[in-house]
């Protein structure tokens, strides 16, 4: 963490406003036929019990991640001259892989600042749909957005955490949740930035207020967790490095603070062998690759007892993993 990141934990913009329910049944609405509705899958069990965990596999999507919905619903609604202009976003990669789709799907130029440990997989998958990826150092990178580097881009920005729209879009998954598991108990949801968490908790809270929403972060990177305790946005060293980079995020931002502590009753974090496990696990029970940041939400739902959690759904976020991690893991 640089000087100048250290002294800010904000954009300098207003807080993050929850979504209206209008405003993601709008966004439901608009991504139609490009984002799938995924369905709730039960986590397999040889026991031969009905299992209470139920999976949210939004590794089904075209780009194998949520982020479709969000960058979908704001680039429709862009004006054809802010399309034209070409569209860029900062990103860990699922992000970068959503908004590449779209600019394909529209015909128009994108870019994506990424940091440099971004796995090589998803840079990959970035480049075949056709977008430039820009690495730059971790530090570097929080630096420009913090110092809002966007200003003085000649694209038209995505901001992946404070985007209305982008939150509105996430927001869709909370609300097919609802529809199709009105009695939900508990949800577990990973945060990186916030978006998702907050678009999913705002959703199930105006339709079911005795919902509870879970954060998970990995123990490696857990700035929800610490702000919490605190009462305040904080930072944190992520000094160990994760399986879940996609939730390297290490802070929580002004803007994004109040709307988690609105919407977040618990935080659960997780290790790496318990991420390890809750990949493994889905890859060979339920058939699903998916990474780190969203096999967490597993994770965090098997340590967490079955009184405290009810009947839960694990929203699983994205599927992007290195080919050779995978193989590693699943090699135990």
């Amino acid at each position: 963490m640089t000087q100048s990141s250290a002294r800010r934990t904000g954009f300098g913009g207003a807080p993050v406003v929850a979504p209206s329910l209008d405003d993601v049944r709008a966004a439901a609405e608009r991504i139609h036929g490009v984002a799938l509705r995924t369905p709730l899958v039960p986590l397999r069990s040889y026991s031969g019990t009905l299992s209470d965990i139920l999976l949210k596999p939004e590794v089904l999507q075209p780009v194998t991640s949520f982020k479709i919905r969000g960058a979908y619903n704001w680039a429709s609604s862009l004006s054809e001259e802010e399309r034209t202009q070409g569209l860029s976003t900062v990103s860990a990669g699922n992000t970068a892989q959503a908004l590449g789709y779209v600019a394909a799907l529209l015909g128009v130029p994108a870019r994506s600042r990424l940091p440099d440990t971004t796995p090589r997989s998803k840079i990959e998958a970035i480049e075949a749909y056709g977008m430039t990826p820009v690495l730059m150092p971790g530090d570097a990178l929080f630096d420009w957005m913090l110092s809002v580097g966007w200003e003085d881009e000649s694209y038209t920005f995505l901001h992946p955490w404070v985007e209305p729209l982008m939150i509105a879009g996430s927001g869709t998954v909370g609300l097919e949740i609802h529809e199709d598991l009105p009695d939900v108990d508990t949800v577990f949801v990973s945060v990186g930035g916030g978006g998702l968490i907050s678009g999913v908790g705002s959703v199930l809270k105006s339709l079911k207020p005795g919902v509870r929403v879970v954060a998970v972060q990995p123990e490696a990177c857990a700035p929800l967790r610490t702000s919490l305790e605190a009462g305040t946005p904080r930072w944190v060293d992520a000094a160990a490095p994760t399986l879940c980079d996609g939730l390297g995020v290490p802070l929580v931002t002004d803007e994004m603070w109040p709307l988690l502590r609105e919407v977040v009753d618990a935080t659960v974090t997780v290790s790496e062998v318990q991420v390890r496990d809750a990949i493994r696990r889905l890859a060979l029970d339920n058939k699903l690759v998916v990474e780190g940041a969203g096999a967490a939400t597993l994770a965090a739902a098997l340590v967490t007892p079955v009184a405290d959690r009810g009947v839960a759904v694990c929203v699983l976020s994205g599927g992007s993993i290195d080919a050779d991690k995978l193989a590693q893991i699943l090699a135990g």
